[in-house]
């Protein structure tokens, strides 16, 4: 069957074996990882935002995935943690004077070193190409190399001066272990922050009533307080205490009492009557 010829099969074409295991290249990872966006795929530019798992992306791209999340986008699920734009940070990062980009490559036949990284460390130097760890803060988002933290140990930012702590340091492209640590963190960290707005809540509603209350008693302090209850006898102005001259004012007193000889008679006429 077949062979037909004068063919010699070999045992590579006749017996299958095992499929081999295709290997991933490191340097074409680490390109994909560090130059282009996490979600659209598309080549970093600035403004350029980081997760709280540490992936880079676009700014642009995040924000249209905000607005348009169409369960047909395939690579959503990178960003499927990101519910705001408030849960991405937006990079403070330092241009690499030796990187020249496209600027010499005005006839299209020249080759990109993609092991030239943009950005390097502003404290050591070096390149941010994946082959050192860096990492950012999130109080101000500036971005150093892992070493530059470790050999200058301070409580700010080397750059802008921002007071951070431990929480706020977040590894960029980290590795499976980082990230499931990032992961946890970002988790108690929403935890908290819904815990606390839980407890703001019946603060707000306490401040409210409370306000109601004091003017209340304002109200009754003052000369409102006087007003006696619906089912109080009414007291009258001539058994106060007040002077004649006030009491004078009301028709109830003596003096406003006169006999019917002593009152005038008023006549009213019109017009038409002359």
């Amino acid at each position: 069957m077949g062979c037909d010829g004068g063919t010699i099969p070999k045992r590579h074409e006749l017996v299958k074996g095992p499929k081999k295991v295709e290997k991933v290249d490191k340097d074409a990872e680490l390109v994909a990882q560090w130059n282009y966006c996490a979600l659209s795929q598309e080549i970093l530019r600035r403004p350029i935002v980081a997760c709280e798992l540490g992936r880079l992306y676009n700014k642009d791209a995040v924000i249209e995935f905000l607005l348009d999340k169409s369960s047909g986008k395939a690579l959503g699920k990178a960003a499927a943690h990101i519910k705001s734009i408030k849960n991405v940070t937006e990079l403070r990062l330092s241009d690499n004077p030796a990187w020249e980009g496209d600027k010499g490559n005005t006839k299209g036949d020249k080759h990109d070193d993609l092991q030239r990284a943009r950005f390097i460390c502003p404290v050591v130097g070096l390149e941010m190409n994946g082959r050192h760890r860096f990492c950012f803060l999130r109080c101000c988002g500036c971005v150093f190399s892992e070493r530059a933290l470790k050999e200058i140990k301070a409580e700010v930012c080397h750059t802008c001066g921002a007071a951070f702590q431990e929480d706020d340091v977040t590894v960029l492209n980290g590795t499976k272990e980082d990230v499931e640590m990032l992961k946890s963190r970002m988790e108690e960290r929403r935890l908290r922050a819904r815990l606390g707005k839980k407890v703001k809540k019946p603060k707000a509603a306490e401040s409210v009533s409370k306000p109601d209350v004091s003017e209340a008693a304002n109200a009754s302090s003052s000369g409102k307080a006087g007003k006696p209850p619906c089912g109080a006898p009414k007291r009258s102005i001539a058994a106060s205490e007040e002077s004649e001259a006030y009491k004078s004012l009301f028709t109830s007193h003596s003096s406003a009492k006169r006999p019917k000889e002593e009152s005038a008679h008023w006549v009213t006429h019109t017009s038409y009557c002359f």
